[in-house]
């Protein structure tokens, strides 16, 4: 820890969940960053483009899993029910429209509740949807989905969540357990979760998928220390900072790093804090953890899911696994 000047007698928690965040991971060794930091509204506008990189095969591959079967995923949630859509993390919502479609198609009306930490996205997903799915009502609530699914009413209907991305991958595996044992306590017996996953593969492709030669992916990472520049009045120079991208096949993740080029120390005024970092240290920002088959449906049960359906394509690097809360 490098931590050269701070107040001890204050809590953290006074400095609101950014700052508490901030003073938390810089502080530790080795130092951290939580990677929900990505997501201020430029955050939100990059990953946005990453996802429509050449070498950023999930978003791709898992459209392409959900176009195929969006008939099939939604008929297997429904049952003999009506479904009501619900999606945790959903941004702009562009591959969600293939299942809203599909539950149109069955049940001629929908009502989806996008969720996610931005307003800008989900206003965008309202407009563009109700405007290009006739039957579908948008009802957006800007929450924290790690929080569990709040208070959305929906009388009469089955629920099916869906929790698609591989967001799982970003939480440690403890973590991402408790998360679907939390989503699992907002449901009923019966209702239904969607969980898109990332399949572990060869190296360099996942590497490719961290560290596009645009680097879109790397001014995505040092976003993080813009953010804090901007909301705590810090002085990261972020011309002293690369974005390092690494496969850690011991627990099955990529890891991204901001590396620092030079001995440098950064003042954080808001929070009263000055660090200090070595040349080549790094600020760990992201873990994206990568899965075998087995894992996932072990998760699932732990959690309180039983597997009812799965699908994949056909290099079996991305899968969907349809379950049931009992």
């Amino acid at each position: 820890m490098n931590a050269l000047s701070a107040v001890p007698h204050l809590s953290p928690d006074i400095f609101g969940p950014v700052g508490a965040e901030v003073y938390a991971g810089l502080t530790s060794s080795p130092k951290r960053l939580s990677p929900w930091l990505f997501y201020d509204e430029r955050g939100s506008q990059l990953f946005e483009q990453i996802t429509e990189l050449p070498e950023y095969y999930l978003t791709r591959i898992e459209r392409s899993i959900l176009q195929a079967h969006a008939n099939e995923m939604v008929t297997a949630a429904a049952n003999c029910d009506r479904i009501s859509v619900i999606e945790l993390g959903a941004g702009t919502a562009t591959k969600t429209g293939l299942l809203l479609e599909a539950a149109v198609r069955r049940q001629k009306t929908v009502a989806y509740h996008p969720i996610d930490v931005s307003e800008t996205p989900l206003a965008e997903a309202k407009r563009r949807l109700e405007a290009e799915i006739k039957g579908v009502t948008v009802v957006p609530r800007v929450a924290d989905y790690t929080a569990g699914l709040g208070q959305i009413a929906i009388a009469g209907e089955r629920r099916l969540v869906l929790y698609i991305g591989s967001s799982i991958g970003n939480f440690e595996p403890s973590d991402g357990l408790q998360l679907l044992r939390k989503i699992r306590e907002s449901l009923t017996a019966g209702d239904k979760l969607l969980l898109g996953v990332d399949m572990a593969k060869d190296a360099r492709v996942l590497l490719a998928a961290y560290d596009d030669a645009a680097g879109v992916t790397a001014e995505f990472n040092k976003n993080i220390l813009e953010r804090i520049n901007r909301e705590l009045g810090a002085n990261f120079d972020l011309t002293q900072f690369r974005h390092r991208a690494l496969w850690n096949p011991e627990h099955s993740r990529i890891e991204m790093h901001l590396e620092s080029l030079v001995e440098q120390q950064v003042t954080i005024s808001s929070l009263d804090l000055e660090i200090s970092l070595e040349c080549g240290e790094t600020i760990h920002t992201e873990n994206s953890y990568k899965f075998h088959d087995e894992d996932v449906i072990e998760m699932l049960e732990r959690a309180g899911f039983h597997l009812s359906d799965h699908w994949t394509d056909s290099r079996e690097w991305f899968g969907e696994y349809l379950a049931t809360a009992w």
